[in-house]
């Protein structure tokens, strides 16, 4: 589902490597934590994995395509088919309400087609996710726990088969903290995608299938 091999990373204009990556595997349905402290990479990789950024060198294969051989507009049409993207501050636009945020994707990408299925998904998301009645709300107007049930509903529009999420927890206190995992987790189970959490939040391990260090990552084996 993922495969990430001899990856090497770092910022234009610096001098040190932020990312080496000897191997990553992520199995079908499988569920990992990346973990580890602030600046050690892990919003980087998440992004590697997107295929938003570009490796200086090895290989990033999600779902069989190698996303570093792939030009960007042909990249770019492969996230938004294959790969769901929760973002730290969710990503929501304030001008557009639920509804049309959650749909955005199929707005503004011609190789995905909206149709009557696709709307009813979005409607059974939003049932499941609690936030129905706010579906014509605009994101200023939210709570911020209806904020990020938003940005999960979005995530998942596709059917994706691998759910990448950026500290979704931050900021969070425990109760709330286990709950949005919780909820991550079991939508995700629901289309058995692939799921990869980054977060630095150690009482978050046990909902995971594995948890990995970033800093044991160049060390990692196949």
């Amino acid at each position: 589902m993922i495969d990430i091999e001899a990856l090497r990373f770092s910022y234009p204009g610096s001098n040190s490597v932020l990312l080496d990556v000897a191997r990553l595997r992520v199995e079908p349905g499988e569920k990992v934590m990346l973990r580890g402290p602030s600046g050690s990479g892990k919003s980087t990789l998440l992004n590697l994995m997107a295929g938003i950024l570009e490796p200086q060198a090895g290989r990033v294969n999600v779902c069989g395509e190698d996303l570093t051989q792939k030009h960007e507009s042909a990249a770019r049409d492969f996230r938004v088919n294959t790969i769901g993207f929760i973002f730290q501050d969710f990503a929501l636009l304030d001008y557009l309400n639920v509804e049309d945020n959650i749909l955005l994707p199929y707005r503004i990408n011609p190789s995905l087609k909206l149709d009557a299925s696709v709307r009813a998904r979005m409607n059974r998301s939003l049932e499941e996710l609690g936030i129905a009645s706010k579906a014509g709300s605009h994101p200023p107007h939210l709570s911020f726990g209806e904020r990020q049930r938003a940005a999960i509903a979005r995530a998942m529009i596709a059917a994706p088969k691998v759910i990448l999420a950026d500290e979704p927890t931050a900021n969070l206190d425990k109760a709330n903290a286990l709950k949005t995992i919780e909820l991550i987790l079991s939508t995700t189970a629901r289309d058995k995608a692939a799921t990869v959490v980054v977060s630095h939040d150690e009482s978050l391990a046990s909902y995971f299938d594995r948890v990995i260090e970033m800093s044991a990552l160049s060390a990692a084996k196949p």
